[in-house]
């Protein structure tokens, strides 16, 4: 897990896949935190994106950089807890532009079920779980 969050901020873009209905969205993200043993991302829960999550979890982040890349596929769990908002946003001080704590808007979800493979052209892929 420590992996694929270190890959994903070293990539600085990552691009998470939704589902809406029988569609597939998928959007540039740039957080991805530890907290508590669990990766996070972050978003707005008035954003398309947290809709989408919450009526489907199942959920899918790919990333490239220098050569590799990585996906993550899992489920992304809402975490409406403070602390873990605060967690986020602590990391990420440049979100509270715009979400705060318990503002009713800032969304924290963290992957469940989680199997991240990283792959290149040249070498075999690694696979993990978390």
């Amino acid at each position: 897990m420590n992996r694929a969050c270190e890959f994903l901020k070293n990539a600085g873009t990552y691009y998470l896949a939704t589902v809406e209905g029988d569609q597939p969205r998928v959007r540039p993200f740039g957080t991805a935190h530890i907290f508590e043993d669990k990766l996070y991302i972050q978003t707005g829960l008035k954003k398309d994106c947290a809709k989408q999550l919450l009526a489907n979890p199942k959920a899918e982040i790919c990333a490239f950089k220098d050569g590799k890349w990585i996906r993550i596929a899992g489920e992304l769990v809402l975490d409406e807890r403070i602390e873990a908002q605060k967690s986020m946003l602590d990391a990420y001080p440049n979100l509270r532009r715009m979400y705060a704590e318990g503002d009713g808007n800032t969304a924290v979800f963290y992957f469940k079920n989680a199997t991240a493979t990283i792959s290149s052209f040249t070498d075999a892929p690694e696979t993990f779980t978390f």
